[in-house]
């Protein structure tokens, strides 16, 4: 996107000096002339910039000049990080500073990147829950980032599913994870993953937390949510499904069904998808009504052949 390119020749000028039309043009990924024409953009957009030809030569900002993205805080610059989800600012606490810095840097941006950053504010709306997962209240969050910000131990009380259910735990925090509208603290030993809003009490201890060198957050988890699809997927079932059935699959099945999938000639289509379980198999499958056949295993064909006989025998 040329705001977002602009933008970023403006920040890169300013912290690295002076560079070459190449060298921006590798960097930005786009073409020298494309790097020549957003130059101009900037000039037209009032900012100082010029350039010098020959070997040594290249783009730099007039001396002295600087973007007006002065005196931001640190929680401002925390809620940056945030920018994309301002809900998940409100939650952490940082929702007033998040408006001081979307303030903050609206004023430094060109007249121009302005008036389209408040176009699209008005276009776009993230909305990171899913349509059926209900809010849930994690009162503890505050406290919970104050920790992960600060590296400091935590004493909670904390709700299990198995038994017993409600034990304590002494947590060093590695960093906070928003899934699906809902907070997960990733924590020591372990490192393990806990859900926030089944924190019941919570004491924030002065004792310093020790993040293990290299712990990356983000890789993290993604290797645990890549573990955990593929215990999720315990077998498969084949099947035929129409395109009305096609069409209701999500998931790891409809990936399965659009890359593996075999066009019949009755407009069908004969693909062998993965399933949870036989109890989560038979659930979903059923749901799809005449939408799709059940070809095998044999269990899980003769199990929902029982289920539909039962039920005829219901309505008869």
């Amino acid at each position: 996107m040329k705001s977002s390119r602009l933008l970023t020749i403006l920040l890169m000028l300013q912290t690295r000096g002076r560079l070459t039309a190449a060298q921006l043009a590798e960097e930005l990924e786009v073409s020298v002339r494309t790097v020549y024409r957003d130059v101009e953009a900037l000039h037209a957009a009032g900012v100082p910039l010029y350039g010098d030809a020959g070997h040594r030569g290249g783009y730099q900002l007039l001396a002295g000049h600087r973007s007006r993205l002065t005196g931001l805080y640190a929680r401002e610059a925390e809620a940056l990080v945030l920018s994309g989800l301002p809900v998940a600012a409100d939650e952490l606490g940082l929702g007033g500073h998040f408006a001081d810095a979307q303030l903050k840097l609206r004023a430094a941006l060109p007249a121009p990147l302005r008036e389209h950053v408040d176009r699209l504010r008005t276009r776009f709306h993230i909305d990171a829950p899913g349509w059926y997962t209900p809010d849930t209240e994690a009162p503890f969050l505050p406290l919970v980032a104050d920790a992960v910000r600060e590296g400091r131990v935590l004493a909670v009380r904390y709700r299990r599913w198995k038994a017993p259910t409600d034990v304590d735990r002494r947590l060093e925090p590695y960093g906070l994870v928003l899934k699906a509208g809902r907070w997960y603290l990733v924590a020591g030993p372990g490192p393990r993953t806990y859900r926030v809003d089944q924190i019941l009490d919570l004491t924030v201890t002065d004792e310093a937390a020790v993040i293990p060198d290299g712990f990356d957050l983000a890789a993290h988890w993604r290797a645990g949510q890549a573990d955990f699809h593929r215990r999720l997927h315990q077998g498969d079932a084949e099947v035929r499904i129409s395109p009305r059935g096609a069409a209701k699959l999500t998931g790891a099945a409809a990936r399965a069904l659009a890359e593996h999938g075999v066009a019949e000639p009755d407009g069908w289509t004969r693909a062998t998808l993965p399933v949870e379980g036989p109890e989560h198999a038979h659930d979903t499958l059923l749901a799809l009504g005449t939408e799709v056949e059940v070809l095998g295993p044999p269990d899980l064909r003769d199990r929902i052949a029982a289920t539909v006989r039962a039920l005829a025998a219901r309505y008869a």
